[in-house]
């Protein structure tokens, strides 16, 4: 009879086990993991912002272009994901009342200007250096191995890449620096072939300059969302101006724009719709438009920050082959007879994922079902013991 009772012990621990133990690979896991809160599937966010004029006359520009750089900054992209393409000729040119600042606002009626050059700002594509050959080399990633890697833009098939530019344009063209122009044909090819070399997920295309709808409507390529400030045959205006300066400190679409995304954090729920259903003429002055028909997800699903924000560079890789881990043992044997210490944490960290993968992860449901099984385990046993 005891045996029975012992018996019956170890089937209830089995199958306890059976019940607490997942059978889904480790890997399969970890990817859901890392995609519970990422419809939109990519791993990383870049931004690229193009000031395309030079001149003390398109400060505004300038200032559109910054107040991006300061927006996607502040809501979690690392300069080191920010390329920003830029003339750089009005923080310290003479006629600046303001010496080494561009503000995004007037000072009318007392009101406190909003720096957006200040200390912290990096230009990777300075004067010159803004071309259309530049820029296209930049997105297709075919730059000369001179090239450093913070003017790369280090891309792949799980990068979200905003992408905004201003400037003066007309229908189907903005010019570069008054001296060359970029075409709607060359942003569609270069966006065509990123895609087919994988450097990007999702593309968020932004322009502000006169006709700027004309410049997305030759795009081709899947997973593209556009918008622009103005319509055919329509002009994109300036925002208001300050009399100390003598110019226009900003765009009205990029005003707005800015004045939404003020509203916006690192941890904000807001959609691409919700910023589009605010487009009205009256605070724009013209007819901004959106291109949604080449982007597979629903607008109000997709969040602002999928583009704006930062995101932790996570994924999965395949797992290592056996060679491969003997090799990785061994490189680790060696570093941890000059660190002891470091070693043996990773003896524990190896040992407790091998004891993880080979019991499963818990669910609260498999956690009652163990439970179950344990108090009808315990009544059998219980029972057995008594007619002994």
């Amino acid at each position: 009879m005891f045996k029975l009772v012992m018996w019956s012990l170890v089937h209830v621990l089995v199958a306890f086990l059976l019940t607490t133990t997942s059978f889904a690979s480790p890997e399969s896991e970890a990817e859901a993991f890392f995609q519970r809160n990422d419809a939109g599937g990519h791993t990383n966010n870049w931004a690229v912002l193009v000031c395309a004029s030079r001149y003390w006359f398109n400060y505004r520009h300038m200032a559109n272009a910054l107040g991006m750089y300061r927006t996607v900054k502040r809501l979690g992209i690392p300069d080191s994901n920010i390329i920003l393409m830029l003339a750089d000729d009005v923080s310290c040119n003479a006629r600046n009342k303001f010496p080494g600042a561009v503000f995004a606002n007037s000072g009318h009626n007392g009101a406190e200007r909003l720096d957006l050059y200040g200390e912290n700002i990096e230009v990777d594509y300075r004067g010159y250096e803004v071309t259309v050959e530049n820029f296209i080399r930049l997105l297709t990633g075919r730059v000369d191995p001179s090239v450093p890697p913070s003017k790369r833009l280090l891309t792949d098939s799980s990068s979200n890449v905003f992408i905004y530019m201003t400037g003066h344009g007309g229908n189907e063209f903005l010019k570069f620096q008054d001296n060359e122009e970029i075409s709607a044909f060359d942003v569609a090819d270069a966006l065509e072939q990123m895609w087919q070399k994988n450097r990007y997920n999702e593309v968020f295309f932004m322009i502000d300059t006169c006709q700027a709808n004309t410049m997305y409507s030759k795009i081709y390529s899947p997973n593209v969302l556009a918008t622009g400030s103005s319509e055919l045959s329509e002009n994109s205006y300036s925002y208001e101006n300050d009399n100390d300066i003598g110019v226009s400190v900003i765009d009205s679409f990029t005003h707005h724009v800015l004045q939404f995304m003020e509203g916006i954090n690192k941890t904000s729920h807001a959609s691409m719709q919700d910023l589009f259903h605010t487009y009205t003429f009256e605070s724009i002055r013209s007819h901004a438009g959106v291109r949604s028909d080449l982007f597979r997800r629903p607008l109000d699903k997709t969040k602002i920050t999928d583009f704006f924000g930062g995101v932790a560079q996570a994924g999965t890789v395949p797992p290592v082959s056996e060679d491969e881990e003997i090799e990785a043992t061994n490189i680790t044997d060696l570093e941890g007879s000059a660190s002891s210490g470091a070693g043996s944490y990773g003896a524990v960290l190896e040992d407790f994922a091998s004891s993880e993968h080979a019991f499963g992860a818990w669910s609260p449901s498999r956690a009652w079902g163990a439970v179950a099984v344990l108090v009808v385990g315990c009544g059998v046993v219980f029972s057995l013991s008594c007619q002994i």
